[in-house]
This record gives structure tokens, C-alpha cells and sequence, in this order.
């Protein structure tokens, strides 16, 4: 299994094998949500985010007050009795650590999920907040639409935003070699045809943390037109398209 463990001053992964015996717990599937845990390594507060939808999981990790990115990981997951199961899409630590799958063991108690790592990591749940854009969302075209050709769920360069709980997070990656081009994310609201977000954490440069931003969005023909000015001002126009959560 795999789990972010202390080692000299710095947060390392480690790879596990464990054995755990079934209890009687029941291991059924997760409910889709975002959980959180907090921890102090080496007197920096470090937030652990998981993003759960269906069948496809989300780790990020990024240091707290002050704001520094860490790490994120994520695929499509099965669950085996009491082990969640995650083929990686992209690992923005792969070219140090080599690693396309992980293994989290696991037991699951009313509104808190708790990690068999070592230390032992218990996320909690806030409550459940839907939006419009709700979503995994693939990037297809620079718009307007007039017939080009879009990218879809075959292309190896994806750039996939996720909408979840009140939480944005985009990430570009190649699938095919795990190559890691970069992610942010924080928190998002969607009303009234008026996309904004707060960014939280940015693997590209963390001095953009806390800046806002405000766009358009129109849904069409079930394709997200996101539109406004870029953060160098620049006029943008993306259309993004819905991704399934089933492989």
C-alpha cells in the first residue's frame, strides 16, 4: 500500500505491505464526497484531500498558512474487501517514484473514513453541497463550436477539471506516459451563469494561492462554455464535455 509518511524533515512516499483480517465492518462502496484530514509534520500544518466519485479517486496534499502544494494522485479505483484499489491516470510524483498503482486499506464508519496508513489517517466529510457544473469535465476545443475537432476520452493528453462539493481541481497529464504537466484547485461556485473560484493550492506556482477568479459559463448541448479573461487578462473561450466515472 502506499501512504506520505515523515522522514527528515520531508514527505516521502512509502510503499507497504500489510495484511489486515476482515472484521465486522462492512466494506461496501464509499459515498461519493470530498474528506479531509489535517496533520502537523515537523510544525507545518499539511492537509490531506480526498475526492471520491463513484469509481474514481483524488489525493492532494499541500501544506496549510502558508499555502504550498505537495502532491496529487489519481484514478479509477475498484474495492476488494477492506482495500481500495487505484490504477493511476496521473501521479504528479512519477518521475521520482515510478508508481502507477496504489492500495489503501480501509474501514469506513458512518461519516468518517479512515486509512489504515501508517500514521493512521481519518477523513471527515462536510456536508454534501451540489451545483450546476457538478462534474468531471474533459477539455475538448478552444470555442466558439464551429465543428472542429475536439479532443475526447481517447486522446492520451487530457486536461481533466473536477467539480465536486464545492471543490474545483483541474489537472493536465498523458496518459500513456504519466507525464505530469501540472494541477490547482480550491474552492468553486457556479450561479446564474457565473463560474468563480478561489484557488487553494497551484503545483505550478505557489504564490497564486488565495486569487480569484470570475468567468461565464453556459451549458450547451451538455458541453460547459467557459468564457472571461485568462490571469493575464487575455480573452479565453474553452468548452469542456462531461466524462463518465465508469471505465
Amino acid at each position: 500500500m502506499y501512504t506520505m509518511m515523515k522522514t527528515r524533515n520531508k514527505l516521502l512516499p512509502l510503499i507497504f505491505l500489510l495484511t489486515f483480517s476482515h472484521t465486522a465492518i462492512t466494506y461496501a462502496q464509499i459515498p461519493s464526497n470530498v474528506y479531509y484530514f489535517q496533520e502537523i509534520t515537523d510544525g507545518k500544518r499539511v492537509k490531506h484531500e480526498l475526492k471520491i466519485n463513484e469509481n474514481y479517486l483524488i489525493q492532494n496534499i499541500y501544506e496549510t498558512n502558508p499555502n504550498k502544494f505537495v502532491k496529487t494522485i489519481g484514478g479509477y479505483f475498484t474495492i476488494q474487501q477492506d482495500t481500495l484499489k487505484v490504477d493511476l491516470e496521473f501521479n504528479s510524483n512519477y518521475e521520482q517514484d515510478s508508481i502507477t498503482k496504489v492500495a489503501f486499506p480501509y474501514t469506513f464508519h458512518g461519516d468518517k473514513l479512515v486509512l489504515h496508513t501508517t500514521p493512521q489517517q481519518e477523513y471527515l466529510a462536510p456536508e454534501n453541497l451540489e451545483q450546476e457544473l457538478d462534474g468531471h469535465w474533459l477539455f475538448a476545443t478552444r470555442g466558439p463550436d464551429n465543428g472542429q475537432e475536439r479532443r475526447d476520452d481517447t486522446n492520451a493528453r487530457k486536461t481533466l477539471k473536477v467539480l465536486q462539493d464545492n471543490t474545483f481541481q483541474w489537472i493536465a497529464y498523458r496518459t500513456e506516459t504519466m507525464k505530469f504537466s501540472g494541477t490547482g484547485g480550491g474552492y468553486f461556485s457556479s450561479e446564474n451563469g457565473v463560474y468563480s473560484e478561489k484557488i487553494q493550492f497551484f503545483s505550478r506556482d505557489d504564490s497564486r494561492v488565495g486569487a480569484e477568479l470570475k468567468f461565464n459559463y453556459e451549458l450547451k448541448d451538455g458541453d460547459w462554455h467557459h468564457t472571461g479573461n485568462n490571469s493575464k487578462g487575455e480573452p479565453m473561450y474553452e468548452i469542456w464535455a462531461r466524462r463518465g466515472t465508469k471505465r
